[in-house]
């Protein structure tokens, strides 16, 4: 028997139960560390952008000016995973195209 030592994506905790399936079969755990707070997460995800490796690196590009459609071309991602990351971080994109003082 092969034992796998799980770490939390959030945290890097080892403190990590099964936490059922979802509804494609996939086994979903549960970082049971207090910073967590009981997140859930799994292994591998059918779509690229819930993981955790492709939402700091979307913070990290509008950091550096480039636009919600290169990130999500660069990232391989949706144009709304890309705004709906941004609004949970608290960042703001400007979508003015003039200054929005002069409106």
């Amino acid at each position: 028997m092969i034992l796998q030592v799980l770490h939390c994506p959030n945290c890097q905790g080892t403190n990590v139960i099964r936490h059922g399936t979802t509804r494609q079969g996939k086994h979903r755990y549960r970082c049971q560390e207090t910073l967590c707070q009981g997140g859930t997460f799994l292994l591998a995800y059918t779509y690229a952008g819930h993981s955790a490796e492709v939402k700091q690196p979307i913070v990290d590009i509008a950091m550096n000016a480039s636009g919600i459609r290169d990130t999500a071309r660069v990232l391989h991602v949706s144009p709304t995973t890309v705004i709906k990351e941004l609004k949970k971080r608290g960042l703001r994109y400007n979508w003015c195209i003039i200054p929005c003082w002069q409106s």
